[in-house]
């Protein structure tokens, strides 16, 4: 656009000739387009272009996301005409309008790509630009130690550097000491009397370079465009999730096959384990009534018998629906005593939202025109080909658009009320991008400390909008990556293309996943993707059972039989530790070792190395001292054998830079399981048995 509107602007060339009463056309006789004034015309660029800013989102229609304590790169495209040297800074105003200014280093120069690190401490809007500059002094000094050794141009270029130190001088703002210290070697360039080595070495002394490194010698200050970045809180980037069914915990049934369901308070007793494993948030399924019509029977069969409790996602009966708590879980006092004990145990609750309703909920009632109606009277139910969910009726937010928002917004403020400040949010996408993006907006205006969590597992574009609009945190597709291949591609994408927006939750199973992984690959395959989940992403997850290696699927599908979203599954934990088929002491440790080592709590600095097996994959994650709590550098390396069936022997081949070391220097690897120690370098053999440890959790120790 900038370069179309230049060219019209321009002169007539050679090509063109006055016609006849003084208008300018072109050989070929045609008129030439006027001339459009100057003031029309805004260019896009400054003096030194400033492009494909990051952390934004690819379209910049929303805010990038950034969450409290988050080591944030700020990257941008900076570069300008010949080959003079430049500059940049990063200046962030956080929201009480305090600036910090972050130089920026050129990353990669074959692209002109300059990033600067920063911890961002402190919930808000933030705004963020970057400022470039040709470093003049930079550009001398360049040409300087070139000329003068060579004895070319002399006296010109020393004149030359003692006038910028003159300006540097002359300039605001600086203190009296660097004044006499820019005059002084500004003196020593211009002393023709002495070697011209010497006069150079003078006036580039380490005294020199500090003041200049601190405060640059610049001209042609650009500013580029303003970006925004909202930082969330800590939970809404980093923790450790733990799924299960309340109802489950207590549960007892009688031998006349009736149950008797478990409640908060009970479910309660259960709390404590979950907190000594190391978890941050407890995940419960929706809390309503169920209803009956068509109410599914265990394993999703269609018929239940009169004992069934029915999934909890087929919301509404005669007890009410979405803003009332099922009678067999207890009341809202009950609710609010399983509150106060997760929270007594640092345990945050996340409620799941599911926005659809069974044939009894009051909805059909009250609300018909919040579903779909057929041309035979009756109401749509869900489906999934070839799944049928008889049991749900969706709902279709186009009918009624406002009136099926306000009674959306509605429910999530009831469970506000009630003091749940997570949600996870059952297929969101199936409803409007747009009605998210309003609710979302809504909601965290008001209460920005509330986090939305997307289970979607659906279409890139669905899933990216989403997170888009502005959930915290997505499900995603880690579940059914299993190849080194899969899981390098899959990972650098979360921690590059989509990681100013869209926040992954890696949960390994959940109560309607089970893949073949886990199916067939026995307790190993349970460690593997534990340990992967739980060192590759900030925010993992499980869901109860997992620690228990349950692993038969309902034949020809990717769920546990006997799928606790149909029964009451109550579990032996005390049995399961006695006779030590628990992976909980695992968990545990991966919780701990996530506690203690700040790199893992980070997403965007993830990176690669290999090893002679595909079978074996291998990634680091560093943090530098100036981000950590303790001061001190922090680097983490997984070595993970990937085939849970076998052991693996290969050599495993390090790239020491990308964890702040030297290549061939050598160092300590600490194993965080087996307490192990090694002397690693750059090329180290490793044997990894599935029947053992099958993975390496090392700290390279500082």
């Amino acid at each position: 656009m900038a370069d179309t509107q230049r060219s019209e602007g321009a002169a007539p060339s050679a090509t063109t000739r006055q016609g006849r009463g003084g208008s300018a056309t072109t050989r070929s006789g045609q008129a030439r387009r006027p001339r459009p004034a100057a003031e029309t015309w805004q260019p896009v660029l400054g003096r030194i272009p400033i492009l494909d800013l990051s952390p934004q989102q690819p379209d910049d229609l929303w805010p990038a996301k950034a969450f409290d304590g988050e080591v944030v790169p700020f990257s941008a495209t900076v570069f300008r005409e010949g080959h003079d040297r430049l500059g940049a800074e990063v200046v962030l105003v956080d929201p009480q309008g305090v600036v910090v200014r972050r130089r920026m280093t050129l990353v990669e120069p074959g692209v002109d790509r300059w990033t600067a690190l920063h911890r961002i401490d402190g919930t808000g809007v933030w705004t963020w630009r970057v400022r470039a500059w040709s470093d003049d002094w930079a550009s001398w000094l360049h040409d300087a130690e070139i000329k003068v050794p060579a004895g070319i141009d002399v006296e010109l270029m020393l004149e030359a550097g003692a006038r910028l130190l003159d300006r540097a001088a002359a300039e605001d703002g600086r203190s009296d000491d660097a004044r006499r210290t820019f005059t002084d070697a500004a003196g020593s360039l211009r002393d023709t009397g002495a070697d011209p080595m010497l006069r150079l070495r003078l006036a580039t002394s380490e005294g020199v370079a500090a003041l200049i490194e601190a405060d640059p010698i610049r001209s042609l200050v650009t500013e580029g465009p303003s970006r925004t970045l909202r930082v969330e809180r800590t939970r809404a980037g980093r923790g450790s999730w733990y799924e299960f069914f309340p109802r489950s915990e207590g549960a007892v049934q009688h031998e006349d096959g009736s149950w008797t369901s478990g409640t908060f308070r009970t479910a309660a007793k259960r709390l404590p384990a979950i907190a000594e494993m190391g978890f941050d948030v407890v995940y419960i399924p929706p809390v309503h009534p169920i209803g009956r019509t068509n109410r599914k029977g265990p394993n999703n069969t269609l018929t239940a018998g009169p004992h069934d409790p029915g999934s909890p996602y087929g919301i509404g009966s005669e007890a009410g629906g979405h803003d009332a708590i099922h009678p067999d879980l207890g009341t809202e006092e009950d609710f609010a005593y399983f509150l106060d004990a997760a929270a007594r145990l640092d345990l945050e609750i996340a409620l799941d939202i599911a926005l659809q309703a069974s044939p009894d909920h009051p909805w059909v009632t009250t609300h018909p025109e919040f579903f779909t109606t057929l041309p035979d009277g009756s109401i749509a139910y869900a489906e999934n080909p070839p799944k049928k969910y008889q049991d749900i009726y969706p709902l279709n937010f186009d009918n009624d658009p406002e009136g099926s928002y306000l009674e959306m917004r509605r429910i999530f403020q009831v469970w506000i009320d009630r003091g749940i400040r997570i949600f996870r949010v059952d297929n969101p996408h199936t409803k409007p991008l747009g009605f998210w993006e309003r609710l979302l907006h809504d909601v965290n205006s008001t209460y920005p400390e509330v986090i939305f969590l997307a289970e979607a597992f659906t279409r890139p574009p669905m899933m990216r909008g989403l997170a888009k609009v502005g959930f915290q945190q997505s499900y995603t597709y880690f579940t059914w990556r299993n190849t080194r291949a899969e899981l390098t591609e899959y990972l650098t994408e979360l921690s590059t293309e989509t990681a100013d927006y869209l926040r992954p939750n890696f949960f390994v199973n959940t109560h309607d996943i089970l893949t073949p992984y886990l199916q067939f690959g026995g307790p190993a395959a349970y460690k593997i993707r534990a340990a992967i989940a739980a060192t590759s992403s900030p925010t993992w997850g499980v869901y109860s059972g997992y620690e228990l290696y349950e692993d038969v699927a309902r034949p020809g599908s990717e769920e546990n039989i006997d799928n606790e979203k149909y029964e009451y599954r109550p579990r032996d934990w005390t049995k399961a530790a006695m006779l030590g088929r628990t992976l909980a002491p695992y968990l545990t440790r991966l919780n701990a070792i996530r506690r203690g080592h700040p790199a893992l709590g980070q997403l965007r600095n993830i990176r690669f190395h290999w090893s002679d097996d595909d079978a074996v994959l291998v990634f680091s994650k560093h943090l530098d001292g100036a981000f950590t709590e303790t001061g001190r550098p922090d680097t983490i390396l997984v070595v993970a054998n990937l085939d849970p069936h076998g052991s693996r022997e290969t050599i495993v081949h390090l790239d020491p830079t990308r964890f702040a070391r030297t290549p061939g220097e050598t160092f300590t690897a600490h194993d965080l399981i087996t307490d192990s120690m090694w002397q690693w370098g750059t090329d180290d053999y490793v044997r990894l048995d599935p029947f053992t440890e099958p993975v390496h959790i090392l700290h390279i120790e500082s």
